[in-house]
């Protein structure tokens, strides 16, 4: 099943598949998805088409990121490979929802996209969590371009700023409810051509595990978002770039690239 957040007033819409949401086949969700389990959702009254517009799947509480998660990756930008998974922070000002555009900071001369796959937690996880526990905490995934300043990854200390500015965290279209964690497919095209293509196989930590470790640093909490990575081919975004970020079986989130052009 697949949950929608709908605009202009938020609310949650559900779907059986991508082909039922394209055909306007969506109810809403009258449950509360993070303290509802899906068999127990309530659904309702079939959204207009019209007025269907999908927003950022939601509004995490925290962005936490794994990086260095594909060695294809890693080796493509130099570094080396690391013995424990890349933890960092991303900024929640940076979320924006499908074919919205990422602006082109003038701070930064390099801006990538790394399409992902995200996970979305509906429960609590805290140290100790069983691989059990991280895989029941997880409502679904949904796709996002993890957006990043290269230039400025490269030079400071920490992560923050090349990834934290507005707009490097589209999201969508969807949440995936019940997806299989351990086999999905992940692929960013842009301007139509293929640069990135993985799947959660040729990870070097699983998603599971990556929530158990990320769970003894800091409590995930129902509504966080955890990245899982980029595969290889990350590249440049122009000023009229189009992105497609999709993960097979969700649908494509799409979001268009312009250059700062000032306030």
């Amino acid at each position: 099943m697949l949950l929608y957040r709908i605009g202009p007033e938020g609310f949650y819409a559900a779907a059986e598949d991508a082909a039922a949401a394209a055909a306007g086949d969506l109810r809403v969700l009258y449950s509360d998805p993070f303290t509802t389990a899906p068999g127990g959702w309530e659904l309702g009254r079939a959204v207009d088409p019209g007025s269907a517009a999908p927003l950022a799947p939601l509004a995490p509480g925290k962005i936490v990121g794994i990086g260095r998660n594909y060695l294809e990756h890693v080796r493509e930008l130099g570094n080396e490979a690391p013995t424990e998974p890349v933890i960092f922070l991303k900024a929640i000002s940076a979320v924006v929802g499908p074919r919205s555009p990422v602006v082109l900071p003038p701070e930064s001369r390099r801006v990538d996209h790394e399409g992902e796959i995200a996970v979305v937690l509906r429960e609590r996880l805290t140290r100790g969590a069983t691989p059990d526990e991280a895989r029941g905490a997880v409502l679904g995934v949904t796709c996002v371009d993890d957006v990043t300043a290269r230039d400025l990854q490269r030079s400071d200390s920490t992560f923050a700023r090349s990834k934290g500015f507005d707009t490097f965290c589209p999201l969508g279209p969807a949440i995936w409810i019940g997806a299989d964690l351990e086999d999905l497919e992940v692929i960013t095209r842009v301007n139509g051509e293929v640069r990135q293509h993985g799947r959660t196989r040729d990870m070097a930590w699983p998603i599971v595990d990556l929530l158990v470790y990320a769970a003894r640093m800091m409590t995930l909490e129902a509504g966080d978002l955890v990245l899982t990575g980029s595969p290889p081919g990350v590249g440049p975004l122009l000023d009229g770039d189009r992105v497609e970020v999709e993960i097979p079986g969700l649908g494509i989130l799409e979001h268009g690239v312009e250059a700062y052009r000032g306030d």
